[in-house]
């Protein structure tokens, strides 16, 4: 069985079943208590994911990270609470998609390894960064077609293989090489066995018509053109209309999207700040509430993300109770520090991701990019996202890099696709087709179609 996979019951049902619990684990942090998932007893149905164990700053935005990361989409919300010692999280979940085939037995043992030891200091104010990671060259030859880059794409995600960067060539016989520059988040790549799972898996799902090689890429850098500063300075611009992501026109379902309310509340606790935000419901949104929270070093002692429920008149909306203090303990008091939270908070529920097109040379250039976590680590399942909606939209994938860059003070990081301008969807002048890919592009990764 493939490492990180749940053994079926008959039929392939694993409907119903937990993962972790029993007793005497309770007095081990990191003992099976840790983490319980009570898995859907049907398709469509939620699975339960419950975490226990000792608070560390920042800890529910690493889990939500990593709950993405798997292809999952949070329902009803989260309930989180803790003393600053200890912290009590649950996440209902479930697949985006038919297709997203969940390892949840890996799953568990990712989540199980961010919980800190008992012996951890909570709430730290210097957040450990983890070692840097060892990068592996993925070598694919096969037969060009459409929407080979995310098929390859969703294969790699399912074995939480992660792409840094991809070089794609075609040979004259109409075959392609793609060149996959990866890391894996089971830290296994370097063995035999994760190899051949890697690329039997492949094989199996593409077709036996392919060759495949994993080599390591000791000397890797992941160096980064810089985008041009015209381009750059709309990208990254600070402020955005609320009418816009980037200066792309929007959909009617996007500009729904452009509307929050933020309010902060001194006076029901005496001891915490209450932050109560009503927002739409999109991808991604409680990791940029939590994201944000942990990179402003503002601690959550007690929060409910709630979905709207039916009849409600806040429709497609989420409604958040967030209970908070500052780093030093102290609640949210002074108005310029509210006035800031507010301001980026504000910014990265309306606008967590960009999105446009430009001219490069006589070729055409998507970018995407968003803003990365003060700990290095970048916004889960961008690149899936992406060339999902690019293969839905039938358009190939000449190249694409994955970069970071400062601006605006802060880390990016930015995706570059250099797109085949095809007869049957032309983009070099075409302002209509243009539009058409940032607004399938930007609902995509939003959740709209996943």
């Amino acid at each position: 069985m493939p490492v990180g996979e749940v053994a079926a019951r008959p039929g392939g049902e694993v409907g119903g079943m937990v993962l972790g619990g029993g007793a005497a684990a309770a007095a081990a942090v990191g003992g099976d208590d840790a983490v319980v998932m009570q898995l859907a007893a049907a398709e469509g149905e939620e699975t339960a994911i419950t975490v226990n164990c000792p608070d560390q700053a920042g800890l529910g935005c690493d889990l939500c990270r990593t709950i993405l990361e798997f292809g999952l989409r949070i329902t009803r919300g989260a309930d989180v609470s803790t003393d600053g010692h200890w912290c009590f999280v649950v996440f209902w979940v479930v697949p985006r998609s038919s297709s997203i085939k969940i390892r949840w037995a890996s799953l568990k043992n990712r989540l199980m390894s961010m919980c800190p030891s008992s012996y951890s200091v909570p709430f730290y104010p210097e957040i450990s960064q983890p070692g840097p990671p060892k990068f592996y060259l993925l070598k694919l030859m096969l037969p060009d077609r459409k929407g080979l880059l995310h098929d390859v794409t969703h294969i790699l995600s399912e074995l939480e293989l992660l792409i840094h960067r991809v070089k794609v060539s075609t040979t004259p016989d109409g075959r392609v090489v793609d060149l996959f520059f990866i890391t894996d988040g089971m830290e296994l790549l370097h063995t035999k066995e994760r190899q051949e799972e890697t690329c039997s898996t492949l094989i199996a799902t593409l077709g036996t018509s392919i060759s495949c090689e994993v080599l390591s890429a000791e000397g890797f850098q992941q160096g980064f053109s810089s985008l041009p500063p015209k381009t750059a300075e709309e990208l990254f611009r600070v402020e955005l209309a609320d009418s816009e992501i980037c200066s792309s026109s929007l959909s009617a379902e996007l500009k729904r999207v452009q509307t929050a309310t933020i309010n902060f509340d001194n006076s029901l606790s005496p001891s915490h700040t209450l932050v109560q935000i009503i927002c739409a419901d999109q991808k991604g949104l409680i990791y940029d509430i939590l994201r944000n929270m942990k990179d402003c070093n503002i601690q959550i002692f007690y929060g409910r993300f709630r979905s709207d429920k039916k009849g409600s008149v806040n429709k497609g909306c989420r409604e958040v109770d967030l209970f908070v203090k500052q780093v030093d303990g102290k609640k949210v008091i002074d108005p310029e520090k509210q006035e800031a939270l507010w301001s980026r908070l504000r910014s990265e529920m309306l606008h967590p991701l960009r999105v446009m097109i430009v001219s490069r040379g006589p070729d055409t250039e998507l970018l995407v990019a968003n803003p990365v976590e003060l700990s290095g680590k970048g916004r889960p399942r961008v690149f899936y996202d992406t060339t999902l909606a690019l293969k839905a939209l039938g358009i190939c994938i000449f190249s694409a890099e994955i970069g970071r860059q400062a601006a605006s003070e802060r880390q990016w990081e930015v995706y570059r696709f250099l797109l085949d301008d095809s007869r049957e969807f032309p983009l070099a002048n075409s302002p209509t087709n243009r539009n058409r890919v940032v607004d399938r592009v930007g609902k995509t990764l939003m959740g709209y179609y996943n």
